[in-house]
């Protein structure tokens, strides 16, 4: 039985956060194309197996004796995450702010998707470096 990293599972929300980003282009998209219907079938059956297997890790991983420093440094680079969101979003805000007559909803909801998945690749590196070097 292979041991289930907290690097894997860190890693693992970049996968989260574009299933995410997915789903919301299905919602919001305008237009409408024939091979739209594959594109979201093959995403709903990718998102099932997706969480059966993540259910397993994260089961495996609970079982396994937990690493109080990575889980110390995951704290640390969720803390630091945070303040990085928090200002991602407020720059997007005043960006709306300003351009408010020329930004339309949709692009906001977009560049939300990608600040969500920039963050979660941000945390990755960041908690793969902070866990390298045992800070």
């Amino acid at each position: 039985m292979r041991k289930v990293s907290l690097r894997e599972i860190v890693a693992d929300k970049i996968v989260f956060a574009i299933l995410i980003a997915l789903y919301y282009w299905m919602w919001a998209r305008n237009d409408w194309h024939n091979y739209y219907t594959s594109i979201q079938y093959a995403v709903f059956a990718f998102t099932f197996f997706y969480f059966i297997s993540r259910a397993s890790r994260l089961r495996k991983y609970k079982q396994e004796r937990p690493d109080e420093m990575s889980e110390a440094n995951l704290k640390r680079c969720d803390a630091l995450c945070l303040k990085i969101g928090a200002a991602a979003i407020i720059v997007l805000s005043f960006i709306c702010a300003v351009g408010r007559l020329s930004i339309t909803t949709d692009l906001i909801g977009y560049c939300l998707m990608g600040i969500l998945i920039a963050l979660a690749i941000i945390r990755t590196i960041l908690f793969y470096i902070m866990d390298t070097k045992g800070v």
